[in-house]
């Protein structure tokens, strides 16, 4: 198979190297009961233990400190739905800059108190999903701070990719090889990074995206083959997936190196949250479940099928972050969680 050439502005060993002691190598996670759940061997990138709760931290820092070795100085502003907004502001404070950090009305409790405790000055008055990126341009014009995009950055998707890069080097020293890494979908950040870096590093394996069956934009996209925008702020838990559409430098990479998009129900991202709580002691937010409830609901003739004895077979999910609380999940059930997962 012949792969697309790379992104020729993202410089992922630039990255790795730059990320060095700066952020965490986070587990690779197995659980045998996952594997018996989903009938095929299933490994978890625990993003979670990311610095900031989430992957985020990995493109924040990458584009925090690129700046600084080019001189620039500036405070910065950030765009977010919560996570970026955490990565942004964390990094921000250890390297000595002043976060802006704007957000829209009605986001996560849990975020918004995080996003302040790193320092960073929050707005919320008047910003919605559709508004956001309007608002934060024009106060990054006004007041002279350099914007940091959650996604649509070239910096921040090279730090995205130190998540695949790192799934390949664990894979590795365990001899396995599955044949997907399933990758949550928002703007598009991540499973640009991870597509950019498993296409260098392990060519075989399918990255394949995962988005709310709300906020299917993706889906549609690479359905249609151009960009698609949705009309409003979708409705879904998976509060880093309520985008209108992926990044334009984002689908210029999806575009040609992914085929598969994945969709999964309210109640089955809700579901996988509780599984993944209550049987793997494992806090993930509803994004980040995502990879796991669609996991659970692809058959093994997607998957490949088994071979526990070769090491061969199996799937990657990438839980991209753990920001929420015990109430917010089981709200997303309406119910007792344990009256409904099995």
């Amino acid at each position: 198979m012949t792969l697309p050439a790379p992104a020729g502005d993202i410089d992922l060993a630039a990255a790795r190297f730059r990320l060095g002691g700066r952020v965490h190598r986070t587990p690779l996670l197995h659980s045998r009961l996952l594997d018996d759940h989903v009938g095929t061997k299933v490994w978890l990138k625990a993003e979670t233990f990311q610095k900031g709760g989430s992957f985020k931290a990995r493109g924040a820092f990458n584009a925090l400190l690129a700046a600084l070795e080019a001189g620039d100085r500036r405070g910065v502003l950030a765009v977010s739905s919560g996570n970026h907004g955490q990565a942004v502001a964390l990094a921000a404070r250890s390297l000595n800059l002043s976060a802006t950090v704007i957000m829209p009305e009605g986001s996560s409790p849990v975020k918004l108190t995080a996003v302040r405790g790193y320092g960073a000055r929050v707005i919320t008055d008047g910003v919605t999903g559709e508004n956001r990126e309007e608002v934060a341009l024009q106060l990054s014009n006004r007041l002279g701070l350099r914007l940091v995009h959650p996604h649509n950055d070239p910096l921040v998707i090279a730090g995205q990719s130190t998540v695949g890069s790192e799934i390949v080097d664990q894979l590795r020293s365990l001899g396995v090889t599955p044949h997907k890494v399933l990758v949550p979908v928002g703007g598009g950040g991540l499973l640009a990074g991870v597509l950019l870096a498993c296409n260098q590093l392990l060519p075989s394996i399918e990255v394949v995206g995962v988005e709310p069956a709300t906020a299917n934009d993706a889906q549609l996209s690479v359905a249609a083959g151009r960009l698609v925008s949705l009309d409003r702020t979708p409705e879904t838990a998976a509060d880093g997936a309520r985008t209108l559409h992926l990044g334009q430098r984002c689908w210029e990479i999806i575009q040609p190196r992914v085929s598969t998009i994945v969709t999964v129900s309210e109640q089955e991202i809700a579901e996988a949250c509780w599984w993944l709580w209550s049987r793997c002691k494992l806090v993930v937010e509803p994004t980040g479940a995502m990879t796991v409830a669609a996991a659970r609901k692809l058959s093994l003739s997607h998957q490949g099928g088994p071979n526990r004895a070769s090491g061969k077979g199996g799937l990657v999910c990438i839980l991209s972050g753990g920001n929420c609380s015990p109430d917010q999940i089981s709200a997303l059930l309406g119910q007792d969680p344990l009256s409904s997962v099995s």
